[in-house]
């Protein structure tokens, strides 16, 4: 292993360019990229106050290995497949540790981020809020950035002297610029020749394979980029998973991502870490996340060789969840970890999916009272023990194992009422209750509102005499009276929108609705309790029409 250095201009040079070694490219086993503008805006403040960004760790091979290219225009709707490069046996460097500051300064100094460019605030350099920013960078669309924002690639890559580059641009900003203004522009342009294009701010750990054939196999490289990674905290465990899975199959990235996007076009939101977890549960390998069952060869031959019948089942308990309950959209999930246990049924025992009963109360109850909260790894497999035990999914049976793992089922008044404004599990509870809402409209700004019936701004108007001071400065309602359930009621987008609901009181908003509208909002009809000054005895008389219409589920579990 040996250090070398570079300057940024010529190490982004040579990313996507064979010009030094064959290039600078990424292996698959590299995650995708995932920082925010904000995190790159940042990085070249961090580089323009000389601070050190950290070593990077790159593997010199000739060996076929899957890669791809640096992305250059950054969207967050884009197919790292469309980067694959073709396998050959050329010499290259391949960025095993760096990956999201090398493809940071990339998009900054060559590229784009969602159609934006990069920009530097050339009279910045005190600071500014935030309080730990100096240099001000900023991604704008080019046609409205203005003096003192100058694009910065077009510094970084000209060719011109750096007094020269301070002349022309404090000839061409139309700005009546002070001294202290020109002096600032001028110490700005030379620290950014210094630490972009002078000074080798760059180092890298080299692992060579060329020279050394022996010494750095593939294997070895899966391990050590493991290593490395994995003393951070952004990396977590599925994604050092999916490295060694992505490693020995070329197409695993992709097939995962055409996956979840099948899953996740109705409204739900699996991840990538759901589909590892439910993958090494099905193939009996346990739901606890190990590095050392993807190390074996096996789990990773086994998912390979199964992948289609996994996927499969995954998608068809996607497909009863949406087609045969009302969780039909993710803010009525509050844990996929339930689905898991189904997933496995319906992948071992496929010809009895159809004929298995009460499926829809086993994930109501398990979603409402949070039974796979926490970690649930120990649950999971006693349930998938439990299935393979009796070659069935008896739902009394998986509810005994849960209550025996010390989870509550038990289904409460508090259960229902104990619900708020934004609460967890409000919107599975208002999915049961609405059926009839539209929960996936085709435009995202058109999604159920949920509002107070009360509106919070003359709840709070509403004081109580303090007995300290004996004057009527105390809240009478708290955040919890105000947001509970029970002055709590779903609208449409129109409905709460502009023109709509806002802060109406309720004698105005439901004095021209009809019996249909209140019955659905579970709104007494007694007009007295519509008035301010009855707020407490509303929301006791509406708590009774919650708890009935949700009767059916109040009860004590006992197996």
């Amino acid at each position: 292993m040996r250090n070398q250095k570079e300057t940024i201009r010529k190490m982004v040079n040579y990313l996507n360019n064979e010009e030094k070694d064959g290039g600078f490219w990424l292996p698959n086993i590299q995650r995708p990229f995932v920082w925010s503008e904000e995190q790159i805006e940042r990085l070249f403040d961090s580089i323009m106050r000389e601070y050190p960004i950290s070593t990077l760790l790159v593997w010199r091979t000739k060996s076929e290995i899957k890669c791809r290219k640096f992305i250059d225009h950054y969207k967050e709707s884009i197919k790292l497949s469309h980067y694959s490069i073709p396998e050959n046996t050329q010499t290259k460097l391949l960025v095993l540790d760096g990956q999201q500051r090398l493809q940071s300064l990339y998009i900054g100094l060559k590229g784009s981020y969602e159609k934006k460019e990069l920009f530097f605030n050339v009279l910045s350099g005190n600071l500014s809020a935030p309080e730990d920013i100096r240099y001000q960078f900023k991604f704008f669309n080019s046609e409205t950035a203005k003096f003192p924002w100058i694009k910065f690639k077009d510094i970084v890559f000209s060719n011109k002297q750096f007094d020269e580059i301070a002349e022309n641009i404090i000839e061409d900003s139309n700005a009546e610029l002070i001294k202290d203004d020109e002096r600032r522009i001028r110490k700005n342009i030379a620290l950014v020749i210094r630490q972009f294009c002078t000074v080798d701010v760059l180092i890298y750990q080299e692992l060579d394979s060329v020279d050394n054939p022996e010494a750095y196999q593939e294997n070895d490289v899966v391990e050590i980029f493991i290593r490395a990674n994995s003393g951070g905290t952004k990396l977590g465990k599925s994604d050092l998973l999916f490295s060694l899975l992505t490693a020995s199959w070329d197409e695993a990235g992709e097939q995962i991502e055409v996956l979840l996007d099948e899953l996740n076009r109705t409204g739900y939101n699996f991840t990538r870490d759901f589909i590892l977890k439910t993958c090494i549960t099905l193939l009996e390998k346990g739901a606890r996340y190990d590095v050392d069952k993807f190390r074996d060869g096996k789990t990773k031959e086994d998912i390979i060789n199964n992948w289609d019948n996994i996927a499969n089942a995954i998608k068809d308990v996607k497909d009863f969840l949406f087609g045969k309950t009302f969780m039909r959209t993710d803010k009525a999930v509050p844990s996929y970890l339930a689905l898991i246990p189904v997933i496995y049924f319906r992948y071992h025992f496929q010809g009895k999916w159809s004929t298995v009963q009460e499926l829809d109360t086993y994930m109501l109850r398990t979603l409402i009272t949070g039974a796979f909260s926490g970690n649930p790894d120990n649950l999971i497999d006693r349930c998938t023990k439990k299935i393979k035990e009796i070659n069935n999914f008896d739902v009394k049976q998986i509810f005994n194992v849960i209550l025996a793992d010390g989870r509550n089922l038990q289904i409460t008044a508090n259960t229902i009422l104990e619900q708020y404004y934004q609460s967890k599990y409000i919107h599975l509870i208002f999915n049961l209750w609405y059926k009839d809402f539209n929960y996936y409209p085709s435009y995202q700004s058109n999604l159920p509102q949920i509002d107070h019936i009360f509106p919070q701004s003359l709840l709070r108007k509403i004081k109580e005499t303090n007995p300290n001071t004996g004057r009527k400065d105390l809240l009478k309602y708290r955040q919890f009276d105000r947001d509970q359930i029970a002055n709590c009621m779903l609208l449409t987008a129109q409905e709460n929108g502009a023109g709509g609901k806002r802060d109406i009181p309720p004698e105005d908003w439901f004095s021209d609705k009809d019996e249909s509208y209140l019955n659905l909002h579970l709104i007494p009809t007694d007009r007295e309790l519509w008035q301010l000054d009855n707020f407490d005895k509303f929301i006791e008389a509406r708590k009774q029409l919650i708890l009935g219409k949700f009767s059916f589920m109040i009860q004590q579990v006992i197996f």
